[in-house]
């Protein structure tokens, strides 16, 4: 007789699943109300473009996209960034575009579904435009972008969850999401890489935890093609695949103190899987660089950025510069680097991997001359990927002090409040930190920001591009 095994309600499922990322949920959908599809920034349109003019056009001249984007934005500096004469790579001609290809390539989902719903609606006789770059396009992206920042969150809980318990991760997570330039990436201008970014660093390092020290075949082959992924996002992401190369090396060390010759040549073969597996992934990113600029690299518009040269004259400047530095605009990360030496009680390896990846992303924001600041972006974003590193620090921080319940959601509230008003400052005229930090008469007016959101409250709920500069929803 054949026993068919029952399913269980749904009630007694949910019982299992973490608490931790239901509440995460939970903070998600809160946060909903802030979100913008907003899409006006020169970085956000270069990682657009591929998607109409390679899918649609089957070109990588992205004059007609940087020309409608103008015309819809004309305050957003595309023209001057993007079309003028001297904008054009000087071997092909073509307009530049330095954004990676990555992006796009995890966008192509939503826009391709989007784009094959408003055919199916043309069809039926409505009136859309599937043009590839109308306003249910750039929304579609922006869509996408949130639900990867989402993904990219709780895979970054999964991680931490490896070492701490559910309370100090939950807490953890939220901080790093909430007190950091995540939450503006994610809700209020999400159409750039960070989502994308985030999403894919924190499932690589996952993965990595998750199958090594012995992958199979299959799972090498996997790792590589989320390390590509992760480099095609923004080239500096490729810096985390110090992580296996770190353990390769120590793995190397022991087969050759061993002299086992056996152990020495499976990881030759492994690793040299992994790299031609990579290599490949890699290949439509020198082929774009080639069709852009003639050349199997970086157009010289991005190699121009490490003038300040590869010693990274800027690497503490990134960190603590007073107006840039990317612990005074975003604390909670301090605390995520403190917390790693209560990590290193745990597992001192795995605390110098994580310590020298992620020292890596510093040191190459320091190398990059006049934009190692990010001056008129908010907050330090080239530091977001870094988000399950950060969230790993806090949560060993945590339950290292072990500090009361309510002390650790009172310092979190406050370090939100502080990137919260923050935001406030630097969306809403008259702007005054958009260059960088001004200290005079900052707490001033972050206490003022209260007052400010009660004043306007009912256009953040309804009509948040009132409030921005370049609004274009």
């Amino acid at each position: 007789m054949t026993m068919v095994a029952q399913r269980q309600p749904f009630t007694v499922r949910l019982r299992h699943v973490d608490r931790g990322l239901l509440v995460l949920l939970a903070v998600f959908v809160l946060c909903l109300p802030l979100w913008t599809g907003r899409f006006y920034a020169v970085d956000s349109v270069e990682y657009f473009a591929y998607l109409p003019a390679v899918l649609l056009h089957h070109t990588l001249d992205f004059t007609e996209e940087y020309t409608y984007f103008d015309q819809h934005n004309p305050h957003a500096g595309i023209a001057k960034g993007l079309l003028v004469p001297e904008k054009r790579d000087p071997v092909t001609g073509r307009p530049i575009n330095v954004a990676p290809i990555g992006t796009a390539v995890l966008w192509s989902p939503a826009f391709l579904l989007t784009h094959v719903v408003l055919k199916i609606m043309g069809g039926l006789g409505f009136h859309v435009r599937a043009d590839g770059l109308s306003v249910p396009y750039t929304e579609a992206v922006a869509i996408a972008s949130t639900l990867y920042g989402l993904a990219g969150l709780l895979v970054s809980y999964l991680i931490v969850r490896r070492w701490t318990g559910v309370w100090a991760a939950t807490w953890a997570v939220i901080a790093c999401a909430l007190a950091s330039p995540v939450v503006f990436y994610t809700y209020v201008s999400p159409p750039w890489s960070h989502g994308p970014g985030l999403c894919i660093t924190a499932l690589f390092i996952w993965y990595w935890l998750r199958t090594r020290p012995a992958p199979t075949v299959r799972q090498w082959v996997m790792l590589a093609v989320l390390g590509g992924l992760m480099a095609l996002c923004r080239e500096q992401l490729g810096l985390w695949l110090l992580l296996p190369a770190l353990d390769a090396v120590v793995a190397y060390g022991h087969a050759l103190r061993t002299h086992d010759r056996s152990q020495l040549w499976q990881l030759v073969r492994q690793h040299a899987l992994f790299s031609l597996v990579l290599a490949l992934v890699l290949v439509p990113q020198f082929l774009s660089y080639h069709a852009l600029t003639g050349a199997y690299h970086p157009s010289n518009h991005v190699a121009g950025k490490l003038q300040a040269g590869w010693w990274s004259p800027h690497f503490l400047d990134t960190l603590i510069d007073p107006q840039h530095g990317a612990f005074l605009w975003t604390p909670v990360w301090l605390l995520g680097v403190l917390g790693l030496g209560w990590f290193w009680r745990r597992d001192r390896r795995m605390t110098i991997m994580m310590l020298v990846a992620l020292l890596a992303q510093v040191y190459i924001n320091g190398s990059l001359g006049p934009t190692w600041h990010l001056a008129g972006s908010f907050g330090f974003r080239r530091l977001i990927e870094a988000t399950p590193v950060f969230a790993l620090g806090l949560a060993c921080l945590i339950e290292g002090l072990r500090p009361p319940r309510p002390l650790v959601g009172l310092v979190c509230a406050l370090l939100v409040a502080w990137n919260l008003g923050l935001i406030v400052q630097w969306s809403l005229p008259p702007r005054p930190i958009q260059k960088g930090l001004v200290w005079q008469g900052m707490l001033s007016r972050q206490a003022e920001v209260p007052v400010q959101v009660a004043g306007k409250f009912n256009d953040l709920l309804f009509h948040r591009c009132r409030l921005v500069q370049n609004g274009n929803c």
